[in-house]
């Protein structure tokens, strides 16, 4: 079914607004939710949360005892934070105001550990080589736990997400179990993410199978990609779990999937940073006393919440076929 003519209309004023919030918050194509950001045209969802679910929590000693001492004498935190989607982060329509689940759950953190929190909105493929450089503390953008990061990369956990799947509302598709699933058809997603690497890694399985292997159509922003779904030139959209289930209350005539995999998400620092016991120790002191159920909540992530944050676990293993 081709769509019609006032849904084309629809989709490219909606991709290209979402285009223009990318290129403002300087977003790179990344692991991070591919979602609508606040403000977007055509959007059937509710508005933007704004329950203050921060500004009660205090310090907590022990915590903060675990700073390293140049720390907590500068007493700020220096973040680099990737934006323009949501429920992880995304810019206000005033274009100064930025908000999210990551947003809350760094603010909330450093309030535990007595921070102040100087952040400032980065492209997402720059963050994790500037950690590296020290020009920030620490890093957020969604990113999985992975075996390839984790040889250069510190994080503390925080949140459950994961790789899964979107369509058109009309496509005959109900759910991928298998990527050999997807053998014959077109797969929209962002370049450089552990959902190109998944799509990369698998796409000679379609060959053994003796089927015609499936195209990968990478993206680098969301717009194109979400556009390029709703004109009928992809066929599915691989991306975050979180962010792809946010979109689809966000957007008309597309639809979630499934789920394919689970990936632990962390704060992300440089390899052997002293930071990670305070911040695993606010994480789970913000658990004990619910606010860490209650920025969830607020942002729609109870599916994603943790047992207890880990510093640098395991990736979690894919799903055996």
């Amino acid at each position: 079914m081709s769509p019609t003519s006032t849904q084309r209309r629809h989709t490219v004023v909606f991709a290209l607004i979402t285009a223009a919030a990318l290129a403002l918050t300087a977003c790179g194509a990344g692991d991070g939710p591919a979602a609508a950001p606040a403000g977007a045209a055509h959007t059937k969802g509710a508005a933007v949360p704004t329950a203050d679910v921060v500004s009660s929590v205090t310090r907590d000693e022990a915590a903060a005892k675990l700073l390293p001492p140049d720390v907590r004498r500068r007493g700020t935190i220096g973040v680099a934070s990737a934006s323009g989607t949501l429920p992880g982060a995304a810019y206000l329509p005033d274009g100064r105001t930025l908000v999210g689940g990551d947003v809350d759950l760094t603010d909330a953190v450093a309030k535990v550990l007595g921070l102040r929190v100087r952040r400032e909105v980065v492209g997402w493929d720059a963050i994790l080589p500037a950690l590296g450089s020290g020009k920030y503390d620490v890093g957020t953008g969604n990113f999985g736990v992975t075996e390839e990061r984790r040889r250069t990369i510190d994080f503390v956990t925080y949140v459950n997400d994961g790789q899964g799947f979107a369509a058109r509302a009309d496509s005959p598709l109900k759910e991928i179990t298998d990527l050999t699933q997807l053998c014959g058809l077109k797969v929209a997603t962002g370049g450089g993410t552990t959902f190109e690497a998944t799509l990369e890694r698998n796409r000679p399985r379609c060959a053994a199978a003796g089927k015609k292997p499936y195209d990968v159509q990478v993206f680098g922003d969301l717009g194109a990609q979400w556009m390029s779904l709703q004109q009928g030139r992809s066929d599915v959209l691989m991306s975050t779990v979180n962010g792809l289930r946010y979109a689809v209350t966000q957007q008309e005539n597309v639809k979630f999937l499934n789920e394919y995999r689970r990936l632990d998400v962390g704060f992300a620092f440089k390899k052997g940073t002293p930071l990670a016991p305070a911040f695993q120790a606010a994480v789970n002191r913000l658990k004990a006393d619910g606010t860490y159920d209650r920025i969830l909540r607020k942002w729609g992530l109870t599916e994603s919440a943790i047992a207890a944050s880990r510093i640098s676990p395991p990736e979690i293993p894919a799903p055996a076929k």
